[in-house]
């Protein structure tokens, strides 16, 4: 441990990961610490991630975000879950909502207790409130049982809001390039950014948001990378923003391609989408094409290529620098989980902070947590890849035989052998997110807990009719999604 106190917080770069950190770190120790964020207008941002989940929102609660005022900034719209199309077969499609499915018992899921009562159950679905509103394109705030929701939003527009936000607590934001990073002789630490003009921004801690360039996590520290595309083989997207040619829905719309992926998140005022692949199935041009020829509205601006590695940075913390955003890793955007990782980073930060100086311990401890966390996320990725059913193109028969990680093969095998699936405390995403998609891709176990059988067929029968019945109703009573938009943080470019 170092005897260097921390009371001077540089974040390198900009966008939606420095504008998050810095957001965290002026709301929660703003009167504690001097926060500086250097960016560069000349620089670019990748800018795609416009889908969240639900932790998003226990976020802005966090740093004290009004819903409404950040909706209009950023033209965002409410998001119930993602509906999958062509991943189990071609031309089936289901639902991954966010909504608990059912009422579980600690004694087993609540899949053992339907599947108790047979034929007579009706759909594992129709026992989600999320999933029921999503496919009615219904929403609303206030409803019992309330909705668990997240969102889609304009990338740009959140590093705005979030920037004005940052600066009115007192972040000072610094225009310019970063040519050198300098290091302290004795320990190796980080000590200062030099800038193209000459400037000299000195710290005593540095959060490194540079994106996939890592200017101080791998450039200055060498800091290594854990490559995972043999598990997660894309690499390459196209995205482009086009006009919106309908009434926005209140999920993301994630669509199987030959070799890969299309996304298509709505927003108040246009519709963004991508194509995610892999290279050395299909190249970039003609995926540009695939990607074009699938869009439903005028494209109102360029089509963009990115280029990305999927895998973690081995050590996130490393002396007096933590890596953020796409310099800690990336793993592509099936999920919307990148603005949570970078969220969950900033409010660690908070948590762990090394007032008194850089403790060993404490980088160690969150190394662990966010290795595990992510790890979690990794397995609930490649699941999508490893269980579906299409044979249809060797890009899909690759990832049908492709080896997996332990720790999913023994979450596999134990839901095939027994019908049990579990959440440890490092994990995401629940039990219900797993056999939505292990349902919908077409992986069911013939294995069960019995304990439903312990109830009456007519009264456990009779139980579900109720759980159906109530969440009918409520969706009955919601609004259209896009009415409620309009009456609750509608912008002047809302239809």
């Amino acid at each position: 441990m170092t005897d260097h106190a921390i009371r001077k917080v540089v974040i390198a770069g900009g966008g939606t990961a420095g504008w998050v950190v810095a957001a965290a770190l002026s709301s929660q120790l703003g009167k504690l610490l001097e926060i500086v964020l250097v960016e560069s207008d000349q620089i670019g941002t990748v800018g795609v991630g416009e889908a969240t989940i639900p932790t998003h929102c226990a976020f802005h609660r966090y740093i004290g975000v009004n819903e409404q005022d950040f909706m209009r900034a950023t033209q965002a719209t409410f998001k119930l879950g993602i509906r999958f199309e062509n991943w189990g077969q071609v031309g089936e499609d289901y639902f991954h909502a966010f909504g608990s499915i059912g009422k579980s018992s600690w004694v087993g899921s609540f899949e053992s207790i339907w599947r108790a009562a047979g034929g007579e159950a009706g759909a594992l679905d129709d026992y989600c409130l999320e999933l029921k509103a999503a496919e009615a394109g219904k929403f609303g705030l206030g409803s019992k049982p309330a909705l668990n929701y997240a969102y889609h939003l304009d990338a740009s527009l959140y590093s705005q809001f979030l920037r004005k936000l940052s600066e009115q607590r007192g972040v000072r934001r610094v225009e310019g390039k970063i040519s050198n990073v300098e290091r302290d002789g004795e320990t190796g630490e980080l000590s200062a950014l030099g800038l193209e003009d000459g400037t000299r921004i000195e710290g005593d801690f540095f959060v490194d948001c540079t994106g996939f360039r890592g200017l101080l996590i791998d450039k200055a520290l060498g800091v290594g990378f854990e490559d995972w595309a043999h598990w997660l083989p894309m690499n390459s997207a196209w995205a482009v923003q086009t006009k919106s040619t309908e009434p926005p829905v209140p999920y993301t719309r994630s669509i199987a391609r030959e070799a890969g992926w299309q996304w298509r998140i709505p927003l108040q005022h246009r519709t963004g989408n991508g194509l995610v692949y892999c290279d050395d199935y299909i190249d970039d041009e003609a995926a540009r094409a695939q990607l074009e020829a699938s869009l439903n509205g005028e494209m109102i601006t360029t089509p963009r290529n990115i280029k990305f590695r999927t895998g973690r940075r081995k050590l996130p913390w490393s002396k007096n620098c933590l890596a953020v955003g796409l310099s800690s890793g990336f793993m592509e955007p099936l999920e919307s989980t990148s603005i949570h990782l970078i969220q969950i980073a900033a409010t660690r930060l908070v948590q762990m902070f090394p007032f008194d100086g850089i403790n060993d311990a404490v980088a160690s401890h969150y190394n662990r947590y966010m290795n595990e966390e992510v790890e979690s996320i990794r397995d609930f990725l490649v699941l999508h890849y490893k269980v579906t059913q299409r044979s249809d193109s060797p890009f899909w028969r690759d990832r049908q035989a492709m080896d997996i990680p332990d720790s999913l093969a023994q979450r596999l095998e134990l839901y095939r052998n027994s019908g049990i699936l579990y959440q440890d405390g490092s994990d995401l995403f629940r039990t219900d997110s797993w056999v939505q998609v292990m349902h919908g891709q077409g992986l069911r176990s013939p294995a069960y807990h019995r304990f439903g059988h312990m109830m009456e067929t007519e009264n456990l029968e009779s139980a579900l009719r109720d759980m159906r019945g109530q969440i009918s109703q409520t969706v009955a009573a919601l609004p259209a999604h896009a009415d409620f938009l309009r009456q609750y943080c509608a912008t002047q470019d809302y239809p």
